[in-house]
């Protein structure tokens, strides 16, 4: 399969520079597959599972907000999170569902407070998946 230049790059730094051969991540309306040679476009990320296949071996993540761009051949992935697989600590993220549950179900909870707790349960629920190889 013919490869193109990825480069992932969240806040918190540089995350990937190197050769893919396939890109699959959430988009807000959808997944996207990109391979080589791709038309140029733009897209918002959403909360998903990212699978990029490097050296013809698939590698998962959790990949959450933020952007993807292709532009003559280079894709570009600036997401808001991006965690691979092997480095999701699922016990930590079974911490974080159960306590963004404990707040949905409390009954002092603000507006505020509840949809912050149902993002948080979003991204637990997409990292304990990735973890968990759903």
């Amino acid at each position: 399969m013919t490869s193109f230049p990825l480069k992932i790059v969240t806040p918190d730094g540089l995350v990937y520079d190197g050769q893919a051969e396939e890109v699959i991540v959430r988009t807000t309306v959808g997944d996207m597959g990109i391979l080589a040679h791709h038309m140029n476009c733009v897209a918002a990320l959403g909360m998903g599972r990212a699978t990029i296949v490097i050296n013809g071996q698939r590698r998962y993540a959790a990949c959450i907000g933020g952007m993807v761009s292709v532009v003559d051949n280079l894709v570009t992935l600036v997401p808001t999170t991006f965690e691979w697989a092997d480095q999701i600590d699922p016990q930590r993220a079974e911490a974080s569902l159960e306590r963004a549950k404990a707040t949905l179900q409390s009954k002092n909870s603000s507006d505020a407070d509840l949809r912050l707790a149902e993002a948080r349960m979003r991204r637990a629920l997409v990292r304990k998946g990735v973890s968990e190889g759903r």
